[in-house]
């Protein structure tokens, strides 16, 4: 097992704890040693929950291995639902107690409760958090769920359409929001509102704030909405079989995404979507149109997170912004092949990993001017001095906002423009500054702007920085970045030069820097002038 310092995604059981979490009345009993109980600050802390999980752990010990942690189990399960009194219940090990083997499922089932017991297997040393969470949705319906099984799936759909009256709207269950997801609270709420102006009624959101009688009713719709796959596709696929009911595959992230699922969700309804589309405002339009738009022409961009929005971040940034898709990679292992065939769309190779030090690497090889990713991308963009965009869980307290948020729809198109675009503007005052540090009033002993009287006197003034360079050598083309970066600068640069790359902006100053040194040695120039600079400018631009 690879051991690392972050991790995109906890083990499986924390899936199922975000489905739990998500509804009112599904409680979980997870076999747990004691420690376990740490998840609880995922939800509680991270996401901002107004409560805590509805989780009973066993919280055994070393000392009871030796004893019955079968009858431990049992009295958590009878305990918990005394107390609880949930309408249904799921039962589950952790990664450790997996290792005890001491079946929660069917150690449940005995003691014959009146409310449907649903056992959970996720094997923990092979499977992550977007999958229990898929696993537990599904199951959790497959078994809340009435099943005629002498009835086909085209008999449930005729069935539902003989049933409808005349004054009858046209129907959906949106599926996949869950606590902890990113911005899911208000992709909900901008989506459903969106569903309702069309006129489309929507019968559940599931699994975040429904109930165990809201899932039962979910083969009542005529479709439903997936709106994060790695939640719900597997229950989509499933009610699709067994009732007949289709399901979206657009995700409605960006202006041309939600209106291609607009017309997506009409065709399902039998809806003509013309008068809605023609009412809505894009406020981000009139940015596109003007001459400051040419700042965000080409810059380029790397995309990493979940499948579902890496995916739709890189359409929106290569359709609808004008960026260059550089780099697309995502965890999500069970959608590797999706991310594949949208990278081949950019001309690239996409990234499939769940280490976040390949992924540092990677943004560190190709130099972006911008990361769209996760809470990790945040800090290696950090540490590299690129600017960066959270769009993808896992995510930290910050991006839990009290403000409505959105990504999807058409709000939450504008919110991905002013997201993605102040880190480049403000990068873009940033170098502003830098350039002018030598400035009085510009270097960082200055006063306030109100009190600029206060002007720094000569021996305060900021002394000139000097930048790492390389001295030439025998064999240029072994020569790495990492060695490039980390040799002393004496004797190498001259002091205009170094001056002169300074005026180069801080997101691509190291790149021009690196560029500069290797021109240098493979053109056996021992000093670089502004020259040399100028020069390998010129070289790497052709």
């Amino acid at each position: 097992m690879q051991l690392t310092l972050w991790t995109y995604e906890g083990p499986p059981h924390i899936g199922a704890m975000r489905i739990a979490t998500s509804m009112t009345d599904l409680h979980y009993v997870l076999h747990s040693p004691q420690g376990d109980t740490y998840a609880d600050l995922l939800f509680t802390m991270i996401g901002r929950s107004k409560k805590r999980p509805p989780v009973t752990y066993t919280t055994f010990q070393a000392r009871d291995l030796g004893g019955d942690t079968a009858q431990l189990f049992q009295d958590s399960v009878s305990e918990a639902y005394r107390r609880f009194e949930p309408k249904a219940m799921i039962v589950g090990a952790s990664c450790t107690a997996e290792l005890i083997q001491d079946d929660p499922g069917g150690l449940a089932r005995a003691l014959s409760l009146p409310i449907p017991v649903i056992p959970l297997d996720l094997p923990s040393y092979q499977k992550k958090e977007n999958w229990g969470a898929s696993e537990t949705f599904y199951h959790v319906i497959r078994a809340l769920v009435a099943v005629d099984k002498s009835i086909s799936a085209e008999q449930y759909q005729e069935k539902r359409t003989a049933n409808k009256t005349d004054t009858q709207k046209p129907s959906c269950n949106i599926l996949g929001p869950t606590a902890l997801g990113f911005r899911n609270r208000d992709d909900v709420q901008e989506i459903k509102g969106l569903l309702e102006s069309l006129g489309i009624e929507v019968r559940v959101v599931a699994p975040l704030n429904a109930c165990v009688a809201d899932l039962v009713k979910l083969p009542q719709a005529d479709f439903n909405v997936s709106l994060y796959p790695e939640v719900s596709q597997l229950a989509c696929t499933w009610l699709s079989k067994t009732f007949g009911q289709p399901f979206t595959k657009i995700i409605p992230v960006g202006t041309k995404a939600t209106k291609a699922f607009i017309h997506e969700v009409c065709q399902l309804a039998q809806l003509d979507p013309t008068a809605m589309l023609a009412a809505q405002d894009e406020r981000a339009m009139w940015y596109a149109k003007s001459v400051d738009s040419t700042y965000l022409t080409d810059k380029r961009v790397f995309i990493f997170g979940d499948a579902s929005h890496a995916i739709a971040a890189a359409k929106v940034a290569s359709e609808e912004i004008g960026f260059k898709v550089v780099g697309l990679g995502t965890y999500s292992r069970e959608f590797a092949r999706e991310v594949r065939e949208a990278a081949k769309l950019y001309g690239i190779e996409a990234l499939i990993t769940d280490d976040y030090l390949e992924v540092e690497e990677k943004v560190a090889e190709l130099t972006p001017d911008l990361v769209l990713g996760t809470q990790m991308e945040r800090h290696i963009a950090k540490r590299l001095g690129v600017p960066c965009a959270v769009i993808s869980a896992p995510v930290h307290v910050q991006d839990f906002p009290a403000r409505y948020s959105p990504q999807m729809g058409f709000e939450g198109a504008n919110v991905l423009f002013d997201t993605w675009i102040h880190p480049l503007m403000m990068g873009l005052e940033e170098h502003l500054l830098m350039m002018f540090r030598d400035d009085f009033e510009f270097s960082a002993k200055a006063a306030p702007s109100h009190l600029g009287h206060a002007r720094p006197t000569e021996s305060e003034k900021p002394q000139e920085t000097k930048v790492a360079a390389v001295a030439p050598v025998d064999h240029p083309e072994q020569i790495s970045t990492a060695v490039l970066s980390d040799v002393e600068p004496e004797n190498t640069w001259e002091a205009d030069a170094e001056k002169e790359l300074g005026k180069i902006p801080f997101f691509v100053r190291g790149k021009a820097r690196r560029n500069t040194e290797k021109f240098a040695v493979e053109n056996g120039i021992s000093r670089i002038t502004i020259e040399t600079l100028y020069d390998a400018k010129a070289h790497y631009g052709r």
